[in-house]
């Protein structure tokens, strides 16, 4: 299906609670969450879904796929520690950088209760995962996420498209100041490079949130950052020499933020954006600004199942190894409604994204240059 952005318009306001990030099945077999239309487009895909088991938990696949990451994550520092103070443990480095990636990707699926169906031990485990582990917020991280997932792609709604270094429409490159406006006219090839100070972003970010007033938990989160960088500087200074750890910290956090990147730019960069009171019903509004990546086992494993993007914005907390198994049922309701839905490989997913960046930047690239 085409890419190419459109605009969906709506009488409604636009508001973030529509839906909330967990949609689970109830007791009763009746859907938490679903919009209130029983007769939607959505609530008839969704009893179609619910009644074919795919919004069941998978605590085998769970303990498989945590036990699997926190084996890799201990021998990576394990091997750190082998190698001592060596040029080597750059290579170390990267290997960490993919392994915070999955953990990631772990708390992601946590913080939608994919794993567990309570809040209480989703938090704890989320904490653990993030903060702990990582060094990432998972307080800061899942306001942020929720209202993506309320408003994907809107670009006063959603944070994930707030103009602050890259930009995301023709309208937002016009009124773009500071650093946007300085490289969006050449943003679609720094792109990458920007990439590898994403995993910094990510910490620092998560510290800034818990000076907000209304963070919750805000003792706890700190502690808990604390504790990991703390433990993280600790470790390296004083195995490595000063000169490797710097190097070290450099490649570790430069992988990270790539990889991330890597995992979310395919899901919604380049698809079509909204703005103001542009409001499409649930099902359009999710599927529209949405992205599939196709591939096998691997590119599942790689984007922790954020390849199957569409299904995932429509069922937050279905557990990842459904998704692959409710594409094909998505595929064809949306056909039968005449709903574009966009899958590519995931190498052109990168390009499409790329190709939007200079598309959108084209404003700068036309303005008079300051002196």
């Amino acid at each position: 299906m085409s890419s190419k952005p459109v605009t969906v318009l709506s009488t409604s306001p636009p508001t973030d609670d529509t839906l909330p990030a967990a949609l689970v099945e109830c007791s009763d077999g009746t859907l938490a969450g679903t919009p209130r239309d029983a007769g939607s487009d959505f609530a008839k895909l969704a009893r179609q879904v619910a009644g074919a088991g795919l919004l069941r938990r998978r605590p085998g696949y769970y303990v498989t796929r945590i036990g699997s990451v926190a084996l890799l994550y201990a021998g990576v520092w394990a091997v750190f520690g082998v190698l001592g103070s060596s040029w080597w443990q750059l290579l170390t480095a990267a290997a960490l950088g993919v392994m915070f990636s999955q953990i990631a990707l772990v708390a992601h699926d946590i913080a939608h209760r994919q794993v567990f169906r309570l809040r209480r031990p989703s938090e704890v485990a989320g904490r653990i995962a993030g903060n702990l582990c990582v060094g990432m917020s998972y307080g800061w991280w899942q306001d942020k996420h929720t209202r993506h997932h309320a408003n994907p792609n809107h670009e006063e709604l959603d944070p994930d498209v707030n103009p602050d270094v890259l930009l995301w429409s023709t309208d937002q490159a016009r009124a773009a100041r500071g650093v946007a406006r300085l490289i969006g006219g050449s943003q679609a090839y720094l792109f990458f490079p920007l990439l590898t100070l994403e995993g910094m972003n990510l910490h620092v970010a998560g510290v800034r949130a818990l000076f907000r007033p209304a963070f919750k938990q805000r003792g706890l989160e700190a502690a808990l950052l604390g504790v990991h960088v703390a433990g993280y500087l600790s470790v390296l200074f004083l195995v490595l020499t000063p000169l490797q750890a710097l190097a070290f910290i450099a490649v570790h956090q430069g992988v990270f933020g790539v990889y991330m990147g890597c995992t979310f730019a395919p899901n919604h960069k380049g698809m079509p954006t909204l703005t103001g009171t542009d409001r499409p019903d649930f099902l359009r509004r999710q599927v529209l600004t949405s992205r599939n990546v196709r591939g096998g086992w691997f590119v599942d494993v790689a984007l922790g199942g954020l390849n199957y993007q569409i299904e995932h914005h429509l069922f937050p907390s279905m557990p990842t190894p459904h998704l692959r198994r409710v594409r094909p049922i998505v595929r064809r309701y949306c056909e039968e409604l005449g709903v574009d839905y966009t899958e590519t490989g995931l190498f052109a997913s990168y390009a499409q994204a790329l190709r939007h960046l200079h598309r959108v930047g084209a404003p700068l690239r036309a303005a008079p240059q300051p002196s």
